[in-house]
């Protein structure tokens, strides 16, 4: 499954938008993106494009359970 352009920018910049207080889970991060008009297939997916993008050290994921995402900003720093 290849993470398609554009699925990472459109949900951080939702995120960004939201300011949310704490991590979210996939599936609160599908319902806040809904709210702004962004479609998403699934909790699932939204997971898959996140834990990719944690590599790279733009989403901190919170391995509890159910796992929680963050996005960072370019300094490192939790948005």
């Amino acid at each position: 499954m290849t993470v398609r352009r554009g699925e990472f920018d459109r949900i951080r910049s939702v995120l960004r938008q939201a300011q949310p207080e704490e991590p979210l889970t996939a599936r609160e991060i599908v319902q806040l993106l809904d709210e702004h008009g962004e479609e998403f297939e699934s909790a699932h997916r939204v997971a898959t494009v996140l834990g990719r993008r944690a590599d790279a050290g733009d989403i901190e994921v919170i391995r509890d359970r159910p796992y929680r995402y963050q996005v960072v900003d370019s300094t490192g720093r939790n948005n």
